[in-house]
């Protein structure tokens, strides 16, 4: 009723400045901004209030001297970044695991989502939504023992089998070229649950009658998927996905640093520039450095998202982010 009564105000009233429309929409949506507020503190607090720290990038940083009275570099940090002979191959390694890390989460993810909706009884749906959700929870330290336990050269589960089918064992820790496929199924592994049950709810919130009526036209499972489910759930796909290229620049630290072991026979496949960041400040303690790194992969991770946005919004502008 507020509502209706400011916009009738506002139509007599004729144009209001710009000061006066926020003052009075803030007075009208007072207790939803209230509401809000303890979100908009915890985003302004742990998200904008950190950008200050992007200074830090830009200046050969002392602790002694404090953020602000570090001496000014400019952009000497990003030219030491990219100065190394692994500067482009760490980009390489991030943005090409990355998009495979999305490909198939997405895949996997829509794909248990579909068939957990099509189980009936709704104990065994909670047990396998559990059972898929478990491993989300689970530290990278403990899964780089389980990896290990499965790939140790001579104590690993996989060798064993290899060995009872009369094949050689193989020193997958001295592999590199194996690792990009063992880092995609231990993510896919432990990270698909979680996209399942988000694509799930997407599927139960499609109406029910919608599928009553593609049944009684003969319609099969896989035409009423094709059909209904994926168009319908196409809106969260795409919104995930541009969610997801926001952060390809940002490799999963825990994922390439626990369960490679840190071993350096892999750097040609598994360095990545969160791993590479974090060795180059651990044995160098060059804090400018590793701000100019993370200031290049957030950069980059927007432009991306802008490019991806206005790529959807030419193709179909209502499944858009902005």
């Amino acid at each position: 009723m507020e509502s209706e009564l400011y916009l009738k105000q506002k139509s007599l009233e004729g144009p209001i400045k710009p000061g006066n429309k926020i003052l009075k929409n803030l007075n009208v949506h007072k207790w939803l901004w209230l509401m809000a507020l303890p979100g908009i503190a915890v985003v302004f607090v742990f998200n904008y209030l950190p950008m200050f720290g992007l200074i830090l990038a830009f200046k050969d940083y002392k602790p002694r001297d404090g953020i602000l009275g570090s001496k000014w570099v400019g952009i000497d940090n990003f030219k030491y970044l990219f100065s190394t002979s692994d500067a482009w191959k760490i980009t390489y390694n991030t943005l090409f695991l990355n998009v495979i890390f999305i490909i198939t989460g997405t895949i996997g993810g829509i794909l248990i989502a579909l068939l957990v909706n099509e189980v009936r009884k709704k104990w065994l749906i909670k047990f396998y939504q559990s059972a898929m959700f478990l491993p989300y929870f689970i530290s990278w330290v403990i899964v780089s023992y389980f990896v290990y336990s499965l790939l140790s050269y001579e104590m690993g589960m996989v060798n064993h089998f290899l060995e009872n089918l009369g094949l050689d064992p193989i020193e997958w820790y001295a592999e590199p070229k194996l690792w990009p496929a063992i880092l995609t199924v231990v993510n896919l592994w432990k990270g698909v649950g979680y996209g399942s049950v988000i694509y799930l709810a997407g599927i139960m919130g499609i109406d029910g009658e919608l599928y009553e009526a593609a049944t009684i036209d003969g319609a099969s499972k896989l035409q009423q998927v094709s059909k209904i489910t994926l168009p319908l759930l196409s809106p969260l796909i795409i919104t995930l996905t541009l969610m997801s290229i926001g952060r390809i620049f940002f490799a999963d630290f825990g994922l390439f640093y626990n369960v490679t072991l840190d071993n350096g026979a892999l750097y040609s496949t598994t360095n990545v520039i969160d791993t590479y960041v974090f060795r180059a400040l651990k044995y160098s303690g060059d804090v400018g450095m590793a701000s100019a790194a993370g200031f290049y992969q957030a950069f980059v991770g927007f432009l991306l998202v802008l490019a991806s946005n206005l790529f959807v919004k030419k193709i179909n502008p209502e499944r858009a982010l902005f």
